[in-house]
């Protein structure tokens, strides 16, 4: 549990304190396992997808219908997994922000 709460919380500190990323699952309700946001434009989606497939981050296209991105965080993530989604998002964001 102890490490479910730390990928979700560096996953979520990441998305709530960019101005770029965005979340809109009331925090009380957030999941610690999937974790959906979107990006401030949503036309980037593609170029946020194909950047992440390049460094072997697949699967984080959100749901059909709700879009934007969505990181599964299961227990077999390791921290490093979800420290490098981070470390990608704040590259991304930084060069398209």
């Amino acid at each position: 549990e102890r490490r479910a709460i730390a990928k979700s919380k560096l996953l979520y500190d990441c998305i709530d304190g960019s101005g770029f990323y965005g979340n809109r699952v009331r925090k009380s309700d957030r999941s610690r396992m999937n974790v959906p946001f979107h990006l401030s434009d949503p036309r980037l989606d593609a170029a946020f997808l194909a950047g992440a497939e390049a460094r072997d981050m697949v699967q984080l296209k959100g749901h059909r219908v709700a879009g934007g991105m969505r990181a599964s965080i299961y227990n077999a993530m390791p921290e490093e997994g979800v420290r490098r989604l981070v470390e990608y998002m704040r590259e991304f964001a930084a060069r398209h922000g």
